[in-house]
């Protein structure tokens, strides 16, 4: 029980800590100052709604997450919400790709390297299907989390950060809904596809709670460390690496290798959703799909790591709040349809 509810729990930190999350850049697009309350509400709200998606798609015995957006949304809307998730998870894996390119280049390595590698990566991975994505998650992540923590906790203490002074100052409160709906979209198509694979509830109370905790808890310990250097972040494609400038190259090059591997899990999880949805429809292997998408996205890597993610990311976020409210409330009208 509590060795498969890990495994879940690391799929969805793999789905939500990507380039745009282990970067820092998606914290600061959406929290920074004044945002404390905002990210408790969000480690509130992000446990409630993967609860709701797993119960959902445990319940249904969901091979990909058409049935379980149904479900959510209703029959009425499942149609442009199917569109408006394969469009998401489509260009969110795109940043992600962009983000290996990215990283690469703090090296001074070629942009089209860093994406080569990863789209090689990925290819290789969905040889493997649905369990090559569920290993390889439990072996990174918690080196990834370890690593995070490790660097924010040293630097937080180098540069003695009081970590709760600014309680009295949450103009930012609001902050949490757009940040929390822009991440459980991905959720709703990846944890969709793995209903079949859940065996029973307490698997699902430790990987959401689990997951809610740990990302909350980096969160808050990210964004205070954001705050400090703000005034630098400007001037970096990556914000972790403003940060990270203050320590030896070595943990530089160990921190870098690791975002790498952050964004390579969130573009496989993308990519599950997306393959395993397309699959219904050509009738071909995992692999085939996967790398039929990744052709068509290549092109679009050419716009950049930040810019993708500063005009792609809000907007999502906004548009998104309907499956939040779905979500929340989904507990409430669901007994309301059974009295019915």
């Amino acid at each position: 029980m509590w060795g498969a509810g890990f495994k879940w729990m690391f799929l969805i930190i793999g789905t939500t800590i990507g380039a745009g999350y282990a970067s820092g850049r998606e914290l600061w697009q959406f929290f920074g100052h004044e945002s404390g309350l905002a990210i408790l509400l969000f480690t509130v709200l992000f446990s409630i709604c993967c609860s709701v998606i797993m119960n959902i798609s445990h319940k249904l015995k969901a091979p990909h997450y058409l049935p379980v957006l149904q479900e959510i949304v209703g029959k009425r809307l499942t149609g442009a919400f199917d569109v408006m998730i394969l469009l998401y998870l489509f260009t969110t894996t795109v940043i992600m790709i962009a983000g290996s390119g990215a990283t690469g280049q703090a090296f001074n390595f070629p942009y089209w390297m860093g994406i080569g590698i990863i789209v090689i990566a990925l290819v290789l991975l969905f040889s493997k299907g649905v369990n090559g994505l569920l290993s390889i998650n439990q072996f990174i992540l918690p080196i990834l989390l370890g690593g995070m923590l490790y660097i924010l906790i040293m630097f937080t203490i180098d540069q003695e950060l009081a970590l709760f002074s600014h309680w009295h100052e949450q103009r930012n409160w609001m902050a949490a809904f757009p940040f929390t709906a822009l991440n459980i979209l991905p959720l709703v198509a990846v944890l969709g596809a793995i209903g079949s694979k859940v065996h029973s509830k307490k698997e699902i109370m430790i990987a959401c709670l689990g997951s809610g905790i740990c990302l909350g808890g980096i969160s808050y310990i990210y964004n205070n460390s954001l705050i400090q250097i703000a005034d630098e972040i400007l001037l970096y494609e990556i914000p972790l690496f403003a940060i990270l400038k203050h320590y030896p190259f070595e943990i530089l090059i160990f921190m870098s290798i690791l975002l790498w591997f952050a964004i390579f899990t969130t573009a496989a999880s993308g990519m599950l959703g997306i393959v395993t949805r397309l699959q219904e429809y050509f009738q071909k292997p995992l692999q085939s799909i996967a790398i039929g998408t990744l052709v068509l996205m290549l092109p679009l890597t050419t716009f950049g790591f930040s810019t993708l993610i500063s005009f792609i990311y809000p907007i999502y976020g906004i548009l998104n709040l309907y499956i939040l409210a779905r979500l929340l409330l989904y507990p409430l009208w669901s007994k309301l349809d059974k009295w019915k």
